[in-house]
């Protein structure tokens, strides 16, 4: 039987687009984009998962990715009308950024960077890391299982305090719960301070559930960037997820300035399933992104708020 990569190169060749999602994913998106994308457009969330063989995976892990290519990436962003891209290290390779660097390298100067890192990675790497377009840092909270303030709390002062010399963002794929639990710090960090995946906040737990009115406060404020990415991570009403959207409206009408999005690509499954071991292949979820996309003007009906949302917030989050 063809394994995913050898279906989809099959298929690249031919020009033709996937159509067997059970074991390949599609290298364009199922749905074409029906509104205009403006220019400079950014996906601010992406993984690139190499070669096994040439990024081999951290033994720590807690699951294994199916891999994605700069190549998948760069022909769904032509499909989507997205030029910039953001890569950031998945929790998967540990604090080895190769992958990402690997990935970053094949789209150039349109490809900014956001690294996982610990107390023993030196500034001179981080400072060869700048110059390679890495602009912030990932506590991988959620992934990991971290719940506790006690544990979250001093991690995210840690990553401040290396960031705050250098500019760099702190990024958090985190809960609502956690993000309550450092709204004091976030509203005196003096770096810009990024939450993935809309904080991750549950759809069907409604507007007043614990928390997310902290993280409106934090947006509202301008201390806190949210990605609104990855919408079937917080909600279970595919393909369309309508539940999100009097959250990404709260969220935008909060401050437009401080919203930025993202695709997730390739879509990892990290969550636990009974009986998959951590080394064992957790196949991706099956998203269609044109149809995400087309998710955006449902949120922000106005254009010039997608440029923000789409360009100007990425470019100066970023360095584009």
């Amino acid at each position: 039987m063809l394994n995913r990569r050898s279906v989809l190169l099959a298929s690249l060749a031919a020009g033709v687009a996937m159509t067997n999602r059970a074991h390949a994913r599609a290298a364009q998106p199922a749905t074409p984009i029906n509104f205009d994308v403006p220019a400079h457009a950014c996906d601010c969330h992406t993984h690139i998962h190499g070669d096994v063989e040439k990024f081999p995976f951290f033994a720590g892990r807690v699951y294994t990715p199916e891999p994605a290519s700069p190549e998948e990436m760069a022909a769904l962003h032509k499909a989507l009308h997205i030029e910039r891209v953001v890569i950031v290290t998945p929790s998967v390779y540990g604090t080895d950024n190769s992958s990402t660097l690997f990935g970053m390298k094949a789209r150039g100067a349109t490809a900014r960077g956001v690294a996982v890192i610990d107390d023993k990675t030196p500034e001179s790497v981080l400072d060869t890391m700048h110059q390679d377009g890495f602009r912030g840092i990932r506590l991988n909270l959620a992934t990991g299982g971290v719940n506790d303030p006690n544990i979250g709390r001093p991690r995210f002062i840690a990553a401040v305090e290396r960031m705050k010399a250098r500019g760099w963002h702190v990024q958090l794929y985190t809960t609502l719960a956690m993000i309550s639990a450092i709204k004091d710090l976030v509203e005196t960090a003096p770096v810009p301070v990024v939450f993935d995946h809309f904080g991750g906040l549950e759809a069907s737990l409604g507007l007043e559930q614990p928390g997310f009115a902290d993280l409106v406060a934090l947006v509202k404020s301008g201390k806190a960037y949210v990605k609104i990415s990855g919408a079937y991570r917080s909600s279970k009403l595919a393909p369309d997820y309508q539940d999100m959207v009097p959250y990404a409206r709260a969220l935008i009408a909060a401050n437009a300035d401080r919203i930025v999005w993202g695709t997730d690509w390739p879509h990892p499954d990290s969550s636990r399933v009974e009986g998959r071991k951590p080394t064992d292949i957790a196949p991706l979820y099956q998203i269609d992104d044109g149809r995400l996309l087309n998710q955006l003007p449902v949120w922000a009906p106005d254009a010039e708020v997608r440029k923000k949302i789409l360009v100007d917030n990425p470019a100066r989050l970023y360095g584009f």
